[in-house]
């Protein structure tokens, strides 16, 4: 990185700092996205914590999500979600990387849009494939055709995902590179967007 461009990122990590307050970053997005990978880069330039919904959800209830979904079903699970997102979005501010389906829900998207400001990652459906299909701990694709499934849910929820306050294009380049991208579009950020996105 050179001079010029490590004196850009210190001034729109200090104007994101600002545009996000007491708030938390909310990343959103399908699994594969690098929500977690990215939002911990992005929690680390900014100087705050980071926290995976997922992670606390198997925190508090002492099972894995595959092991959630197994013995309550998806509906529990979404239920659940939706409870500790709403604990966590309460303090801030922190990044908050959410499961792939939490934004869907009605109830939780309201919830982040007008408490938190939300980046979805998007990212290409061979992008994600590339990345999921090396590990089958996701209980939405344990199904005949698991790229088709990712296909469908990409179909189903990136309307949705176009929701959030920011976008950022989620693809394999270096992960600085994409958590920058995503500092640079919350520095961008002003208080017309954000009256847009109140729901």
């Amino acid at each position: 990185m050179t001079a010029d461009q490590t004196g850009a990122l210190t001034q729109d990590i200090a104007r994101a700092r600002k545009a996000l307050g007491r708030r938390n970053l909310v990343f959103v997005g399908l699994m594969g996205a690098g929500k977690s990978a990215i939002g911990r880069l992005v929690a680390q330039m900014l100087e705050i914590p980071f926290v995976d919904s997922d992670h606390e959800i198997e925190r508090v209830s002492r099972m894995t999500i595959p092991e959630l979904f197994d013995a309550y079903g998806e509906a529990e699970f979404r239920a659940l979600e939706a409870r500790v997102i709403k604990r966590l979005l309460k303090t801030g501010p922190r990044v908050l990387s959410t499961g792939g389906g939490a934004f869907m829900n009605e109830a939780t998207r309201a919830m982040v849009l007008k408490s938190g400001l939300s980046v979805w990652l998007k990212a290409d459906l061979e992008v994600l494939w590339m990345r999921v299909c090396k590990r089958d701990t996701r209980p939405l694709l344990k199904t005949a055709n698991p790229k088709q499934t990712l296909s469908d849910l990409l179909d189903q929820r990136y309307p949705v995902y176009e929701l959030a306050h920011l976008t950022v294009q989620s693809r394999n380049d270096a992960k600085d590179t994409i958590a920058a991208e995503t500092i640079a579009a919350l520095a961008r950020f002003d208080q017309a967007q954000d009256r847009a996105h109140t729901p």
